[in-house]
């Protein structure tokens, strides 16, 4: 039997231009400010940034295992947003890998991405996530 991983993250209203957020040794400053503030992620930004890193994350666990060489990875993400209800009707990614595998192995990284990431498939399964991967230096299809 598995035990299940556990994630705790404490946040705290420092005053009406920001919040603090907490885990581990870690802290990261919120934009909770409803002028909002640009030295801050605002909660939708945080969302993204976790999809992000979510996906490199998967990226890095899977490389060893698919003897996949890679120099790095950057991840491009947009989201349309909807006022009534409040939410994302659809959230698009970019995948660019600095890599010389082929372009088969590319797409078996991407179908590892998109199949163990945590953060990633819960989101998938609330709001619409699809996306891309590409070489670095080649233009996304």
């Amino acid at each position: 039997m598995t035990i299940p991983l556990e994630y705790r993250v404490t946040a705290r209203r420092i005053d009406a231009h920001g919040s603090l957020a907490n885990t581990k040794q870690a802290e990261i400053v919120l934009d909770t400010d409803t002028a909002g503030r640009r030295d801050a992620f605002n909660p939708a930004e945080l969302l993204l940034a976790a999809i992000a890193a979510c996906m490199i994350k998967g990226i890095e666990r899977v490389t060893p295992m698919l003897k996949f060489s890679l120099k790095g990875v950057e991840v491009n993400l947009h989201a349309l947003r909807r006022d009534n209800p409040p939410g994302f009707d659809r959230i698009d990614y970019e995948l660019i890998v600095d890599t010389d595998e082929t372009d088969h192995r590319l797409e078996l990284l991407h179908t590892n991405v998109r199949k163990f990431g945590t953060v990633s498939n819960t989101i998938a399964a609330a709001t619409r996530l699809e996306g891309v991967i590409h070489r670095k230096g080649t233009a996304a299809t």
